[in-house]
């Protein structure tokens, strides 16, 4: 089969090698198609990833297909079947599961290679975390419930008010900001308006992708680009106070620092994106203990959030499919990351079939 391999930075090769086949409670799905995604263009650009892989590998982890092969002792899955697999799985068995903490889990069970005409899924994910497609459900939307389950996981770890629970409680709802608009930045916006009815700010360095982040529920845009100053903006729009929750979506660890800089005292920082391995950032200690900050790390996803995110696509309550900025082939996939680094599309649908 034709496949695309990380050799490392920047240095991905499409190559032919053996088709996959099934050991004993495994399947193979022919990919129906790959969705790129931030963490792969992060993976790309750095030329590998602290727990996910390492060079030179199968690359890729967001996608959906059909089962073309079944391992020994697999029963409820037939040929044919429509599924979405995680890339991941846990044990179950560890510290963290006991706890139900899965996505801490240190044997997490990896999976990588949708960028490829045919994907193996390991036992574990078989078992735990590969889910039914509805048969009016396009492939590439039902590829991004990976990236929608780590969202729905950041979400529930921000100590967020919805607006019907303020409202109980006579309290205001949530004044929530997201910095970054690309896929996981917009998702949280989605998410934010239309499940919980928080008023959303969202700070990006696009105009076309904050208009998406309107399209998506955003009650206001700022391109960064434009403004002196992120946290003064924040302030201005919060008399003077800060958010009360702020959602970091970049990776970058100086924009670690402006989220914790936009927060009111008792805020909650969301620190999503994942920084380069090593990187530091600086925290003002007074601010930090009299402010009662909350600055929380958030990681990856467990299997409730997996199925919530399949649900939530399938109802097709939220345009997700705003977030594809295109459609190319498995042979146009390089291009697809250039284009990525150079923001001029946010996720694209990868076909891997041979014409």
């Amino acid at each position: 089969m034709l496949a695309a391999l990380l050799y490392g930075k920047e240095d991905l090769r499409l190559e032919e090698v053996a088709d996959p086949t099934p050991a004993p409670g495994e399947v193979v799905i022919q990919v129906g198609a790959a969705t790129t995604c931030g963490t792969d263009l992060k993976v790309w650009r750095r030329g590998g990833h602290a727990k996910m892989l390492r060079p030179p590998t199968l690359f890729g982890h967001e996608a959906s297909g059909q089962i073309v092969a079944i391992g020994e002792g697999v029963t409820k899955w037939r040929l044919g079947d429509r599924v979405v697999a995680n890339n991941s799985a846990p044990c179950r068995n560890c510290f963290f599961c006991q706890k139900q903490e899965y996505s801490l889990c240190p044997n997490l069970t990896w999976n990588n290679g949708t960028f490829a005409e045919y994907l193996k899924i390991p036992e574990s994910i078989v078992q735990q975390n590969m889910l039914p497609l509805p048969d009016e459900l396009p492939y590439e939307l039902a590829a991004m419930t990976e990236p929608l389950a780590c969202v729905l996981h950041g979400v529930s770890r921000s100590n967020i008010k919805a607006r019907d629970c303020a409202s109980r409680s006579g309290l205001k709802p949530d004044r929530v900001v997201v910095i970054g608009d690309g896929a996981i930045g917009l998702m949280f916006v989605a998410i934010l308006a239309a499940n919980l009815s928080v008023e959303v700010l969202l700070f990006g360095g696009s105009d076309t992708r904050l208009e998406i982040g309107k399209k998506l529920g955003a009650v206001a845009t700022f391109n960064y680009h434009q403004l002196p100053n992120i946290p003064t903006v924040v302030k201005e729009m919060t008399q003077g106070w800060g958010a009360d929750v702020v959602i970091e979506a970049t990776g970058v660890p100086s924009v670690w620092e402006t989220a914790i800089a936009c927060a009111r005292p008792g805020a909650t920082i969301n620190l999503f994106g994942g920084c380069p391995r090593d990187t530091n950032i600086t925290v003002n200690t007074e601010q930090l203990h009299y402010s009662e900050l909350t600055l929380k790390g958030v990681f990856h996803n467990t299997p409730e959030f997996v199925q919530a995110a399949l649900s939530l696509i399938a109802s097709r309550k939220i345009p997700f499919e705003l977030l594809i900025s295109d459609y190319r082939s498995l042979n146009d996939l390089e291009h697809a990351f250039c284009d990525m680094r150079d923001r001029k599309v946010i996720k694209v649908a990868i076909n891997a079939h041979r014409a």
